[in-house]
């Protein structure tokens, strides 16, 4: 169902932010210029780096260990908010905007943050909401609450979100006679192939929409190694959409295709951009005038 007050809607990430030191959660502004007064304390758990789980394993004959695969934990991000309505007779308004904006929900909102004319990003729900009903309170509004929110992913986006579209490779036009040297090949008008900038320090997970007319579809990403690849025919009207971070294939946005994968295609959730840039190629058995892949992604960062 869709929700029907401003504070919780899920808007774009810092699309209400105009200034340093401010931070968006879902519909309402919290910083300078609002009610919202952060603490200067400040934020505990945003720079940080999120913890993680390691699967170092010790040398049974030898000193240290073998080192494994570290996998970061949600990330917390808590703070201190003062209430400060502009004057008392706006203090209902302002703490029921504080019980909409952060009450128990199962979805994640957008948590944004601008430091330095930087704005990152986390999806969060609220984990905590502490606010004392102390003699302040109850006769001028204001108050010191204890705010917390909790990340599953504990990556940290970028607000603007990118994408790349490649069509189909087409071969090249071939030698022309009479041959004259140096001999000209001619040069492919689509080559299938597109680059996609990780400009942060994190890995991220795109999302990659195969479009017909094509027969297995496929995506190999050349730094990493990774391939995703799908027995299916896409007609021109089809899309085939590859959600690497939920690790979900739909066909026309409903019909699960995940089985199609075929044996050499890695799993998606594996598939993603290293910081840097990532190249990819775009090659299906077979395609017809139209198909097409895009691939959209956030820069990542810690």
């Amino acid at each position: 169902m869709a929700e029907t007050t401003t504070y919780t809607a899920d808007l774009a990430p810092g699309s209400l932010i105009t200034q340093d030191g401010q931070m968006q959660w879902a519909g309402l502004l919290l910083g300078p210029g609002t009610p919202y007064a952060v603490d200067r304390t400040g934020l505990t758990g945003w720079e940080d780096l999120p913890a993680f789980d390691s699967s170092d394993a010790d040398r049974p004959t030898s000193h240290g260990a073998w080192p494994g695969a570290r996998y970061a934990k949600p990330r917390k991000v808590g703070g201190t908010l003062r209430l400060l309505p502009a004057q008392s007779s706006d203090a209902l308004e302002t703490a029921k905007a504080l019980r909409q904006a952060f009450a128990l929900r199962d979805e994640e909102r957008w948590l944004a943050v601008r430091l330095h004319g930087e704005t990152l990003a986390v999806r969060a729900r609220v984990s905590r909401r502490v606010v004392p009903a102390d003699r302040q309170y109850a006769t001028q509004g204001s108050a010191k609450a204890s705010v917390q929110w909790l990340a599953t992913d504990p990556r940290r986006y970028r607000m603007t979100q990118a994408t790349a579209t490649t069509g189909a490779p087409q071969p090249e036009s071939g030698l022309t006679w009479p041959l004259a040297w140096p001999l000209d090949f001619g040069t492919a008008a689509v080559t299938g192939d597109v680059v996609a900038d990780n400009d942060g320090s994190a890995p991220t997970h795109p999302v990659i929409t195969f479009r017909g007319p094509c027969a297995t579809p496929s995506v190999f990403e050349h730094t990493g190694g990774r391939r995703l690849r799908y027995d299916i025919t896409l007609a021109d009207t089809d899309e085939l959409t590859v959600d690497t971070s939920a690790g979900t294939v739909t066909l026309n946005g409903s019909a699960s295709r995940r089985n199609t994968a075929t044996a050499d295609s890695g799993p998606e959730e594996l598939f993603s951009f290293e910081p840097g840039r990532a190249q990819l190629s775009f090659r299906p058995d077979t395609s017809g005038s139209g198909a097409e892949m895009s691939v959209t992604w956030r820069s990542a960062d810690w």
